[in-house]
């Protein structure tokens, strides 16, 4: 199960997610969105579990749980094509 981890510190690592939904079952992948200009973190990441049942019980207890100060918000992934389209950016001034 792919799960979106949002409002994470800009201090927080994959590792430092993969240390988060661990002890729920076994992560696959972890891994912190970084901006591709500054090579920050963004503030979100995304963690693949094996185990359905463990996933549902990581986005259960860790919703709105504190890390690093901040309160993250965790739920199931939607796959891209389920996203609200984002207008394409034009350069006419009308």
């Amino acid at each position: 199960m792919n799960i979106y981890v949002s409002n994470l510190s800009f201090a927080v690592q994959d590792e430092d997610l993969r240390g988060f939904f661990a002890e729920y079952g076994e992560v696959t992948s972890a891994k912190v969105i970084m901006d591709k200009f500054t090579n920050r973190s963004r503030g979100f990441g995304f963690v693949e579990m094996a185990d359905k049942e463990g996933a549902e019980k990581a986005i259960k207890e860790l919703d709105g749980a504190t890390v690093d100060g901040r309160a993250i918000k965790v739920n199931e992934a939607r796959p891209k094509e389920d996203r609200p389209k984002k207008p394409a950016y034009s350069n006419n001034r009308w």
